[in-house]
């Protein structure tokens, strides 16, 4: 029998592989090969050495794929054949630190399975310990302020592990095995709660706290990514007090389900539901609410959908665990600021709002707030990407030449930093409207490139010059300045969205944008690519009476598209009663053009019918007259109105004739359910027909749907089945959000794209 001949290979492992337990998995897949060689962290991944037989080695890398850990995304894996040393055994090795860094971070993870055994078992010594985490699970991205991913680039480098953390943190064979956030009452961060003056409440916390809310009060919780505002969700004075606290007057909160039955009991759960519920993710999805569901009227007003979450920290566990029934659990923060995450700021901002703080000693680096999905045909359609997805990046099939720093949008705003065929969409910012969130803004832009080492050459931005995002790429030095249109940008998201080049038809519906020709676009026909776009049609535009003042008033949309469609022959209706004193005025403004710019705006012509149909006349937040119009929808209705899309310019009518039908069949008694989705059914229907013009007079067979408006499930819907219907091929969104906050990765493929079809730029 010949001799066995031993090899050595020097292995490097790219993408997900820190925090996630993967220098673990190799030491315990070398032991089963019975390799030798050695595993560490460095600034670029994960690298390893193995030595043993041929076979074992190619099985043994093989593995490292297929049998990677469940938080793992191993993106690249190469080989180099090295000299054999002969040294037995296989060890971990201390992390090397250089100057080059392509490292990814792991998103937070919701508690696993085994820790929360752990916390619920008596004999266990984490038994009801809020801090309970493993390699599978728990705190990474917002305890992370250095890379390589090791304790000391936490804030858990405060904690010293004590004796048997250290001793399972050493051990191959246990689950923490180089866990670095791994802690136990004796060593790790400790819960305390307090009243909103400071003052000490005795007792265990977790059971104060339960106290506290089953007797209605608010508690300010910290979490994961910052601070919740919880109360129980059932009582209808808990969550008015929280609404007039938090100066929130309507907008829905999240409810907080101990577990997927008690979310059967709020709303109803389709199949496609419960992994995206039960995930490692955990974000808020958006359900069918139950007739019978027991939460307050207050916490969704006017609404058939509610947002539900599972706990996704051992505190969560314990508090909806022992209280028994669901809570309010929402942004710690008063409406409009970004959500509060360090304890100072916290105890300033909230003590008007909490009457008390459930909180403890372990810092929070990165402020994070909760995502926030729909689904779609079993998909998830992203409306907030935040905790439990960022910092993944987006991978897309081209590469970035050069680094680039994509600034986004002003409201929902998201950042984006790109190298490579990777692009780092960052955590929901908010609305780019106060100092506060600018400084979240800047202060992420910072923490992102330091840990993902980019240095951005070129930075891309909105084309509308008083959106501070615009503003802070215009002050930046030594970088060439990229301007991409915002609806160019939406279609560009969709595209990176499903790894698309392009040219497609896109239809680019949402609230307003910066238009090439000075008025505000937002019902877009383009025939785009990554690299520029033709806008071959669009929905009229008419005058907004106030500028901003007709966003936060429906009414006036309805005032100029009225006036559009029927001019002084108005006929009689209850919108025009409504506001019967004003309305001459605000007509007269929107004739004169005087503070009253143009816009093609499908979020408008939502406002406009609307309020035409008496469901929102104000609104107190970004959308909610849309999101009316779609909740009235009649179910069973399946009429919709047929309008001719067609013209010189496709779409330009389109408007005016919905909301002349709607008129119609208002005067004609109709019920008002019917005439909503009459519209929205009336909407799809005129789009398709856009879109098979456009095909036929391009060639073009697939359609990219982006834009805030595409949010509306009913009307994505039916859009969808109709361009399928007509043999096209349709992209939507599912992994970034189709509103603005996915501009910011249209806006860095666009810039990059440019870069590639003409570097002299």
């Amino acid at each position: 029998m010949g001799l066995v001949s031993v090899a050595r290979i020097h292995v490097r492992v790219e993408g997900i592989v820190q925090g996630v337990g993967f220098r673990p998995f190799v030491h315990a897949l070398a032991t089963e090969y019975d390799l030798a060689g050695f595993v560490g962290n460095d600034t670029g991944g994960v690298f390893v050495e193995v030595e043993g037989n041929g076979i074992d080695l190619a099985a043994f890398v093989t593995d490292l794929s297929r049998r990677a850990p469940a938080l793992a995304q191993v993106e690249r894996l190469t080989t180099e054949v090295v000299a054999p040393t002969g040294q037995p055994g296989f060890v971990i090795v201390s992390s090397v630190t250089g100057a080059g860094r392509d490292v990814l971070i792991s998103p937070d993870t919701a508690t696993c399975p085994d820790c929360l055994a752990e916390l619920s078992d008596p004999a266990d010594r984490r038994h009801g310990y809020p801090f309970t985490n493993c390699t599978n699970c728990g705190p990474r991205f917002t305890i992370v302020t250095d890379v390589p991913y090791d304790r000391r680039t936490t804030t858990m480098a405060e904690f010293p592990p004590c004796a048997d953390c250290a001793a399972e943190y050493a051990d191959p064979r246990d689950r923490r095995f180089h866990a670095e956030p791994v802690c136990c009452p004796a060593c790790g961060p400790a819960l305390r709660l307090v009243t909103a003056d400071g003052d000490p409440v005795h007792g265990d916390p977790v059971d104060a706290a339960v106290r506290w809310l089953r007797d209605g009060r608010i508690l300010a919780v910290k979490g994961l990514g910052g601070y919740h505002l919880a109360t129980r969700a059932d009582d209808d004075r808990a969550v008015s007090a929280l609404r007039a606290r938090k100066h929130r007057e309507e907008k829905p909160f999240a409810v907080l389900a101990a577990d997927l039955p008690a979310a059967h009991a709020l709303v109803e759960v389709a199949p496609a539901a419960v992994p995206v519920l039960t995930g490692a993710r955990r974000p808020v999805v958006l359900l069918p609410r139950r007739p019978d569901a027991p939460v307050a009227a207050s916490v969704a007003p006017d609404n058939r959908d509610l947002g539900v979450m599972l706990p996704y920290t051992p505190l969560h566990h314990l508090l909806v665990g022992r209280l028994g029934m669901p809570i309010v659990l929402t942004s710690g923060n008063a409406s409009d600021e970004p959500i509060a995450h360090r304890d100072d700021d916290a105890r300033a901002r909230l003590a008007g709002i909490a009457d008390g703080f459930l909180t403890h000693d372990r810092r929070i680096h990165v402020r994070t707030d909760d995502s926030v999905v729909r689904l779609f045909r079993g998909r998830e359609l992203p409306v907030r990407r935040s905790r439990g997805y960022v910092p993944a990046p987006v991978p897309v099939p081209w590469r970035f030449d050069r680094p680039v720093l994509a600034c986004g949008a002003e409201l929902k705003n998201t950042f984006c930093l790109a190298k490579g065929r990777r692009a780092f969409v960052s955590h929901h910012i908010g609305d780019l409207e106060n100092y506060e969130t600018l400084c979240a803004f800047t202060d992420g832009i910072e923490h992102f490139g330091r840990i993902f080492d980019v240095r951005p050459e070129v930075v891309a931005h909105d084309l509308h010059p008083e959106y501070l995002s615009t503003k802070y790429a215009l002050q930046r030095g030594d970088v060439e300045l990229v301007g991409v249109q915002h609806h160019h940008a939406h279609i560009a998201s969709c595209l990176a969205d499903n790894g698309e080049p392009g040219p497609v038809i896109g239809v680019a519906f949402d609230g307003l944008g910066f238009g090439e020709d000075g008025t505000l676009w937002g019902g877009e026909l383009l025939v785009a690519d990554l690299i520029g776009f033709d806008r071959v049609g669009h929905v009229a535009a008419v005058p907004m009476p106030g500028g901003s003042a007709a966003v936060r008033e429906p009414w006036r949309m309805a005032a100029a598209y009225l006036d559009e469609i029927y001019g002084d022959a108005l006929p009689d209706l209850e919108v025009l009663r409504r506001h019967e004193r004003q309305w001459p005025a605000v007509v007269a403004l929107a004739r004169s053009g005087t503070n009253s710019p143009r816009t093609s705006s499908v979020g408008r012509l939502f406002d406009a019918v609307s309020a035409i149909l008496g469901l929102r006349d104000r609104v107190s937040y970004e959308g909610q007259a849309a999101i009316a119009l779609e909740q009235r929808a009649q179910p069973d209705e399946r009429g919709g109105y047929r309008i001719d899309p067609s013209g010189p310019v496709p779409l330009a009518g389109v408007g005016r004739q919905l909301v002349r039908c709607v008129v119609e069949d208002l005067r004609a008694g109709v019920d008002r359910g019917r005439i909503a989705a009459r519209f929205h059914h009336g909407l799809a229907d005129a789009v398709v027909r856009a879109a098979v013009a456009v095909r036929e007079s391009t060639g073009l067979t697939s359609v990219a749907l982006s834009g805030g408006v595409f949010q509306n499930v009913l009307l994505l819907d039916r859009v969808v089945c109709g361009l399928e219907a007509e043999a096209l091929r349709v992209l939507v969104h599912t992994r970034v959000p189709p509103n603005d906050g996915g501009i910011s990765l249209g806006q860095a493929v666009v810039a990059a794209a440019r870069h590639r079809a003409d570097p002299s730029g």
